[in-house]
């Protein structure tokens, strides 16, 4: 009778058969601990200088196509915008840039980022937030990435500012600015909760507020057609001097209003303590102090501006 015991299989260790014991310090080092308290910056991917797009989207190439054709031409000779204050924005380093919105296709954000770029001595690049309802318009949802849009989230805000210290604009406004009607030019609609001001004091980074004068009368509101914003199922349909009459095209159809830029000093937010976003108080009165200025410089620009076309 044959011996039925068998010896159990093993896995062959180091050495046998030709097998090499792996070296103890093979494979890439281990990541810190993600803590409040760890700085993992130096963690973050290279960026390749050959890339043309960035990891948020945006495309150097669509980009430079849009600026050296539409934004140009507007900056330059239609808008002839004028810039104050340029210095306020700093050299390095992020930062929160909180301006005020209007206009039915609002200019106002093109136009800011322009003057970074051309007016300030470091040739600064600005990424602008922009609301998630973007997302349900095919092509255009597309298109705001690729020239600098990202998500309106404070988790992106914080990697663009601590992370990457880039520069962020914001419209504390939102929707609620671009629907104004004429009538109501230049009043600041409300600052919703100061998520704005949370974010940059999680990141340790100024504020920058900044007043543009000009686009409440480059593309004016008169009304708006609700029926029409419930079959399109637009965030409105608004009447302009050149839409909806001369269709699609009509909502780039800017009235040549002399622009303003006006850059005001910067607000720290390093200096208010170890957690100020936990003081809810303290972020709602900040934010407050910051819609004030931008409106009291509103007004001044307004009180001494000679002509709406002129400057």
């Amino acid at each position: 009778m044959a011996d039925e015991t068998r010896t159990p299989l093993r896995a062959p260790r180091a050495g046998e058969a030709g097998l090499m014991a792996p070296a103890e310090d093979a494979g890439p080092p281990p990541l810190p601990v993600a803590t409040p308290e760890a700085d993992l910056r130096p963690y973050l991917p290279g960026i390749e200088p050959e890339r043309q797009v960035d990891d948020w989207g945006r495309s150097e190439r669509i980009e430079a196509l849009f600026d050296r054709t539409l934004v140009d031409f507007f900056y330059h000779l239609w808008f002839r915008c004028e810039v104050e204050g340029i210095e306020h924005v700093p050299d390095d380093g992020g930062a929160l840039l909180v301006a005020n919105h209007s206009g039915a296709l609002p200019p106002d954000a093109a136009m800011i980022a322009k003057a970074l770029k051309e007016e300030h001595p470091r040739q600064r690049t600005t990424y602008l937030t922009a609301e998630h309802f973007f997302k349900g318009y095919p092509g255009f949802s597309m298109l705001l990435p690729k020239i600098g849009a990202v998500p309106a989230h404070p988790a992106n805000v914080h990697r663009l500012l601590f992370d990457e210290g880039r520069l962020v604009l914001v419209f504390p406004e939102g929707r609620k600015g671009t629907e104004k009607l004429y009538r109501d030019r230049y009043r600041l609609r409300r600052f919703g909760r100061g998520g704005f001001v949370e974010a940059a004091m999680r990141a340790r980074a100024p504020i920058v507020p900044v007043a543009l004068m000009g686009a409440e009368e480059a593309q004016p509101v008169f009304a708006h057609f609700g029926l029409l914003q419930r079959v399109t199922r637009l965030i409105y349909v608004p009447l302009t001097p050149t839409f909806p009459h001369l269709g699609p095209l009509g909502m780039l159809g800017y009235l040549p209003a002399k622009f303003r830029i006006r850059f005001l000093p910067a607000v720290r937010t390093d200096q208010m303590g170890d957690e100020p976003w936990e003081d809810k108080a303290l972020v709602q009165t900040v934010a407050h102090d910051i819609r004030a200025t931008i409106q009291e410089e509103l007004y001044d620009l307004v009180g001494n501006r000679r002509s709406v076309w002129l400057g």
